[in-house]
């Protein structure tokens, strides 16, 4: 089993005070390093916090833990480590509890650890967290609320996901708490997933079995990925959470068709930028967002989480209120990201 010791940080960032990482194999690409090291400038901590970057795969999880010393401050967890972390702390926010999927972890060097796992190991208490459902909620109502786009006249939402992995899921939750661009609850959203293989996921096909008056998370029906293309305009709001370029055959149906839209469509693939799917959306007439923008909101509440500075809005039960995000963190993050992008 490798361990800290021997993974190379490749983003090379110094040893300091505070530490925090990201994990998950890839992350070679990785820009959560770029955002947090803006973030820390902005604070004016840069000179006490670090962030690194490290490939880690699901077998060496346990022994980079184990590793570790009270310098470190959190981790940010990407594929496949949301769901191995679970045995080793406690979920601490709505989504990493009802979801089980948690893509951040925050360390408590004063506190026991949970029995199991961590016990076993020595390691401090870890609080779990799911950023990705809010940063995908904040990504949608910022474009509304900066371009415009929302269907007032609508009545009941239709929305589609596109794919049935984790971040699929966080999609649907997503849509499930959106509001409008003035924060009030949308008055009611029908869910659509469009999958190859909707077996895949119990989790969803389990969703799609909840009864309409049941008042919880539920999906309404279930398309293969060959009906998106005719249909897409159905809808007022799309998630695409393919990964980078497997949704360029719906890009170029898209074209191929000539088909207007009105609708928004949030791929949340950053690389390339911008997707073909975004550039064909946006020709098409709709409102087009990219994966950076989910990006920038779910590290946004990362650092809030790790360095305990607005932590309390990531950490309730409800949806994070636009207005509470930190207007000086956003600007600083964002402009990091736009030019680790050009």
């Amino acid at each position: 089993m490798r361990t800290l010791i021997d993974i190379p940080d490749s983003f090379g960032a110094p040893t300091a005070a505070n530490q925090c990482a990201v994990l998950g194999k890839p992350t070679a690409h990785s820009l959560s390093p770029v955002l947090h090291q803006a973030a820390y400038r902005a604070l004016g901590i840069q000179d006490s916090w670090s962030y690194h970057r490290y490939e880690v795969g699901e077998d060496a999880l346990g022994g980079f833990l184990e590793e570790l010393d009270d310098s470190w401050r959190g981790l940010s967890l990407t594929m496949p480590l949301k769901r191995t972390i679970q045995p080793y702390g406690i979920p601490s926010n709505t989504w990493a509890k009802h979801l089980g999927v948690a893509n951040t972890v925050v360390f408590d060097w004063q506190t026991p650890a949970v029995p199991g796992p961590a016990t076993d190991a020595g390691l401090p208490f870890m609080r779990l967290y799911n950023t990705d459902v809010d940063g995908i909620d904040l990504a949608i109502r910022h474009a509304w609320d900066t371009r415009g786009g929302y269907p007032s006249n609508a009545g009941r939402l239709k929305a589609l996901v596109i794919g049935n992995g984790n971040t699929a899921m966080s999609a649907i939750a997503a849509l499930s708490q959106l509001r409008t661009p003035q924060g009030a609850t949308v008055g009611g959203i029908g869910i659509t997933v469009a999958a190859r293989h909707p077996e895949h996921n119990r989790d969803i096909l389990a969703l799609r079995e909840r009864p309409a008056s049941s008042g919880v998370l539920r999906v309404d029906a279930i398309i293969g990925l060959d009906a998106v293309a005719a249909t897409m305009n159905d809808y007022q709001v799309i998630i695409s959470t393919l990964p980078a370029h497997a949704a360029d055959d719906l890009a170029a149906q898209l074209v191929a068709s000539g088909l207007h839209v009105d609708g928004t469509l949030l791929d949340v693939a950053y690389a390339p930028h911008p997707s073909r799917l975004n550039r064909a959306w946006e020709q098409a007439g709709g409102i087009s967002i990219g994966g950076e923008e989910m990006l920038l909101y779910q590290a946004i509440g990362q650092v809030c989480l790790m360095t305990g500075r607005g932590a309390q809005a990531w950490s309730d039960g409800g949806p994070v209120d636009v207005r509470q995000v930190d207007s000086a963190l956003e600007d600083a993050m964002r402009a990091a990201l736009r030019e680790a992008i050009q």
